[in-house]
């Protein structure tokens, strides 16, 4: 059974975090969880190094293509090849943010920007745009969220996804200024459509050049005098940004959204107000509202721990930091989040994922509770991902594609190191084991059923029956939850 100490670090790790890492455990019975949540602010303060993964004929191609089309600059004989290129850039740059959620120390930081990636969700087929996207949000996702309004709003990405580079004076688009004040700003029904048409006004002209950069086109932008929320004037799309983080709506909204995914998804309106007002008043410093969250008594609460379930991603990084391993078949982890139903980089829709209850149902549940045995043994994933279109955005396989695919994702080939992990288990009694290794994977208060576990363990030697243990309790229900 796990102390109290240990219990609320497992907590705050999972929550601030994805998870623990088994060479983390011997030391979370003897640190408070203030001191560790200070030990994670510091480890994320250093400065972020950015991905930089994208194909260099793809990036060559970018900086050489101001003002023209691709049409217009590549031969049709090269058009595929690029396309191929633009795809595996994509894909290499989901496998090593991923890969980075497992083996950073700056742990913080990266749950920050997983959350701020689903918030501002953008599903782009550019893997030059992509990757601007996730810089911007992991280099601003503990800092000021003013700032990282602005920035998201003139990438490249978000330009393009929500059609705001067809936004002209006398033609407004109104995709981006619906969008950013229903979801990254005020929430629904805080706006009215005469809010939404004045604003897409303000931001006629945004646009991008093909390396992603934001570009300004001048000519295009409607310098009538609009009014927006109530204020009126000759704004700009940056003068409608800050109008609407000068509502304290936003710092509400964008708190409900942190406090369902730090917290909990049943929402304390007193603790909602209270960190709503501190989160406007200081800026909305990032780093300030997490401390605040992840330092008050309430969050260790009971009803906090074990209260979400996990989504594919904090389930699949969980499990690599618990059990650390190399994966030959890396390609695997693509069809493995394919099939879960969250794929790094491609949300469902601008909404991004819905989170909860969403991300199971019996064939995603059935896929959860096996993946720990696929990951342990030469298992083969032989379950065919869903076409689905919210998922692959247009880009529908072909039938060479899914050949391939099938050959792709057979065997994941993962070599665990258990060395470490069994090793803190080394000086627990024989009878004790279960429950001592039920304490660091499980955040429910759910009682393992002793006899259910040892029923399919390995009693051959001791190692064996901790690792074979280990196994099954992570295919538990309760393990889904954290």
């Amino acid at each position: 059974m796990a102390s109290a100490a240990q219990q609320h670090n497992l907590h705050l790790l999972w929550r601030a975090g994805f998870g623990p890492s088994a060479s983390q455990l011997p030391g979370l019975r003897h640190i408070s969880a203030k001191k560790l949540y200070h030990s994670l602010c510091m480890s994320s303060e250093k400065k972020t190094e950015d991905l930089d993964v994208i194909d260099k004929d793809l990036t060559a191609l970018a900086a050489n293509a101001a003002g023209m089309s691709m049409r217009k600059m590549v031969p049709d004989d090269e058009k595929k090849l690029l396309r191929v290129k633009n795809r595996d850039s994509i894909n290499r740059l989901n496998l090593t943010w991923l890969d980075t959620m497992v083996t950073t120390d700056a742990q913080l930081l990266e749950k920050a920007a997983f959350f701020w990636h689903g918030h501002f969700a953008c599903r782009n087929t550019n893997a030059i745009y992509q990757q601007a996207l996730l810089n911007i949000i992991r280099r601003s996702a503990l800092g000021s969220f003013r700032d990282l309004l602005h920035e998201v709003s003139k990438s490249g990405a978000m330009m393009n996804f929500l059609n705001n580079n067809q936004n002209r004076k006398g033609h407004p688009n109104e995709n981006f200024a619906r969008e950013v004040m229903e979801l990254f700003t005020l929430g629904r029904g805080n706006y009215t459509e005469t809010d939404v048409k004045e604003a897409a006004r303000a931001f006629t002209g945004w646009g991008a050049d093909p390396a992603g950069q934001f570009v300004f086109r001048r000519q295009q932008h409607d310098t009538g005098e609009k009014t927006v929320l109530g204020k009126t004037g000759n704004f700009d799309g940056d003068d409608v940004l800050d109008i609407l983080l000068d509502q304290k709506q936003t710092a509400r909204f964008i708190v409900q959204k942190i406090y369902r995914f730090f917290v909990n998804e049943q929402l304390d309106n007193d603790n909602i107000a209270a960190l709503a007002d501190h989160f406007y008043n200081s800026g909305y410093d990032i780093a300030a509202l997490l401390k605040e969250i992840f330092t008050a008594s309430w969050f260790y609460d009971r009803v906090n721990a074990g209260a979400r379930i996990k989504s594919p991603v904090e389930l699949i990084v969980g499990i690599r930091r618990m059990l650390p391993m190399h994966i030959e078949n890396s390609n695997a982890l693509l069809t493995l989040q394919r099939i879960l139903g969250q794929v790094l980089l491609y949300p469902p829709n601008v909404a991004g994922w819905p989170g909860g209850k969403n991300w199971i149902d019996s064939s995603t549940l059935m896929m959860r509770m096996r993946l720990p045995g696929l990951l342990s043994d030469a298992d083969i994933l032989n379950v065919r991902p869903k076409d689905d279109d919210d998922q692959m955005m247009g880009r529908k396989d072909d039938e060479a594609t899914v050949r391939f695919r099938a050959k792709e994702r057979k065997i994941f080939n993962a070599d665990i190191e258990w060395g470490i992990y069994t090793g803190i288990f080394a000086d627990i009694p024989k009878e004790k084991l279960i429950g001592a290794m039920a304490g660091v994977l499980l955040q429910t208060d759910t009682t393992v059923q002793e006899e259910l576990v040892r029923k399919h363990a390995d009693v051959s030697s001791r190692d064996n029956f901790i690792r074979s243990a280990t196994i099954r309790m992570m295919s538990l229900p309760e393990y889904q939850m954290c």
